[in-house]
């Protein structure tokens, strides 16, 4: 490796417009869960576990552009710029929602015209093709490079893809009845889908036979890796980071939903035939009674 690729690794920056929105999410979030909470009487206490999702997901973002990936990103390697899009998309959004209480979003939602563009937003089809459509945009060439060429298209990029990413992961992590999650059969089929959406683009990219990104053409070589090996590297970060999640998430979703059917099942036949009826048939003891 060389002295340049090696020093890359300790390379740390952050645009100005990066660092001012990541304090403002911050910022934002302590004022509503302190003076506002306590001003308006929205609620008793916070649960540190929320505070502590909601900073892990603003501390992903911060992480993901202004750490040596973001760096990385912006000059040299588009498999580094897959690493920040799943930081981005995939890892920062459903820690925001998990962290932020309900009673936090309810007051924004009062006015009628407020809910209904709620709701329009997160329902699952609205979110899904909006997130889908956007960073298949953003994925076409001419744009992609337009982006790294302008710091302000850059971060709005940015700011498209993690706020469609919140609308797509809102109908899993939702914790408002008023903007309920789905069923879980529903959020399982919902995860596949997304699974399997952006196929068309990472296969486009993954099996082309020339590199399509001019800017990483451009780009200084900092590793013995080719500019199509390179972005061959970047789909496969993509779609398999996102594919692991998404199955290890339908894994987990499918046993939530075995075990509260289970206890649904026990309590109708408790309340049928009795508590102490027995639910997994007679044993080899039952035969010596």
């Amino acid at each position: 490796m060389s002295e340049l690729a090696g020093s890359l690794w300790f390379h740390w920056e952050g645009h100005t417009t990066s660092l001012l929105g990541i304090a403002l999410l911050q910022g934002l979030f302590l004022i509503g869960i302190g003076p506002i909470r306590k001003r308006y009487q929205l609620a008793d206490s916070i649960e540190p576990r929320q505070i502590a999702t909601f900073t892990a997901g603003v501390v992903v973002i911060f992480f993901a552009l202004t750490s040596p990936i973001h760096f990385l990103a912006e000059n040299y390697l588009f498999s580094m710029h897959m690493l920040q899009h799943v930081l981005l998309t995939l890892v920062a959004p459903p820690l925001l929602i998990l962290g932020t209480p309900e009673w936090l979003i309810r007051p924004l939602l009062r006015p009628n015209w407020a809910f209904r563009t709620a709701r329009l937003l997160t329902n699952p089809l609205v979110a899904f093709a909006a997130f889908n459509m956007v960073f298949a945009l953003w994925h076409f060439p001419a744009m992609y490079n337009t982006s790294l060429d302008y710091e302000w298209m850059h971060a709005f990029e940015h700011i498209l893809m993690i706020s469609t990413a919140v609308l797509v992961w809102w109908p899993l992590t939702s914790m408002m009845p008023e903007l309920p999650r789905l069923n879980y059969p529903l959020q399982m089929g919902y995860l596949f889908a997304m699974s399997v959406a952006q196929i068309i683009v990472f296969g486009i990219i993954t099996f082309a036979q020339e590199p399509i990104y001019e800017f990483y053409i451009n780009a200084p070589r900092v590793w013995a890796l080719s500019p199509l090996a390179d972005q061959q590297i970047g789909a496969i970060i993509m779609k398999v980071g996102g594919g692991l999640l998404f199955l290890s998430l339908m894994i987990t979703i499918f046993f939530k939903w075995y075990n509260s059917e289970e206890a649904l099942r026990k309590a109708e036949s408790e309340e049928h035939y009795g508590p102490n009826i027995r639910l997994d048939g007679p044993t080899l003891e039952d035969g010596y009674r």
